[in-house]
């Protein structure tokens, strides 16, 4: 593990970009940028235009780390070069740090949530990942009741991979989202919590994680967590919520950090020149970046 980059993310000022969308959200965030789906054809096509699109990103000078810590990648985007060089790479020369996701997308619903589908290459994927110099990984699943059965279920899956993960000297960012229009939010927001905990409290003092947990209804619910000697960094996800609205509830939690995605590249479009472009993603960066830093 690359101790310098364990310091950036622990103790670092700014946020964390989510540049992870995969296979199967590929095409809305293309759609997002402005690329219609019937100007392509096939998946490599789809592929070679968002890597266009993530590189345009990363390259910008907007995308500095004096604001962004780090940036999660999709297994593709790991694959591929910025510049000449691997993405990982690429990033941590202009001292970003890089994270992999690494979940093959979620299962159906079942007792209200719906846990990750079988990762049946992770060995592979983690000594690739280690061979491309990527720092940690992100894997979600998603909550959408307050079960208790279904939410004990999520955790444990999270922190059965993330110990592989760990064994492979990466630091994994275990995300258990909580839907944001779920009736019983508050409800599964507190039952997740003691969930962690439990886990939190069960690893050994060389097993570190991250976390990345949905912006809680109740303010500072997750400073436990944050202060747990075994957790390196709390990040929010955006989960659907405007930037503005996002970044409101984001001051509010004095020890979390963002990591968003859509609300960081939602104004991002293919049409811009490269000024509009870049004008309109240091906007996005400066403003999830305050809200990470200056809290209320």
């Amino acid at each position: 593990m690359n101790n310098e980059q364990f310091e950036k993310i622990k103790n670092g000022k700014g946020f964390i970009a989510a540049l992870d969308q995969s296979g199967g959200s590929t095409p809305k965030a293309l759609a997002a940028y402005g690329v219609a789906e019937d100007s392509y054809s096939g998946e490599d096509e789809m592929f070679d235009l968002v890597h266009e699109m993530r590189t345009r990103i990363v390259t910008s000078p907007a995308f500095r780390s004096d604001q962004i810590l780090g940036a999660i990648l999709f297994e593709q985007t790991m694959d591929r070069k910025v510049e000449g060089q691997y993405t990982g790479d690429y990033l941590a020369g202009k001292g970003v740090v890089p994270f992999l996701k690494v979940d093959k997308g979620l299962a159906d619903k079942e007792n209200g949530v719906q846990m990750m589908k079988p990762i049946h290459d992770l060995d592979d994927t983690l000594r690739r990942a280690n061979e491309r110099h990527i720092f940690g990984t992100k894997m979600r699943s998603v909550i959408h009741e307050a079960n208790e059965e279904g939410i004990k279920s999520v955790v444990d899956q999270q922190f059965d991979i993330g110990k592989r993960i760990v064994a492979a000297d990466l630091v994994p960012i275990i995300e258990p989202e909580v839907n944001i229009h779920s009736e019983d939010k508050e409800k599964s927001e507190d039952i997740l919590k003691e969930e962690i905990l439990n886990h939190l409290n069960d690893l050994s003092e060389d097993e570190n994680v991250m976390l990345k947990l949905t912006l809680p209804t109740k303010a500072n619910l997750y400073k436990e967590l944050a202060d747990h000697p075994r957790v390196v960094r709390v990040v929010a996800l955006s989960g659907g919520y405007s930037r503005e609205e996002a970044n409101e509830k984001l001051k509010q939690n004095d020890h979390l950090i963002a990591s968003f995605s859509r609300a960081l590249t939602a104004e991002l479009n293919v049409k811009q020149s490269d000024s509009e472009f870049n004008e309109t993603l240091q906007r996005a960066v400066d403003t999830i970046y305050d809200a990470s830093v200056n809290k209320q």
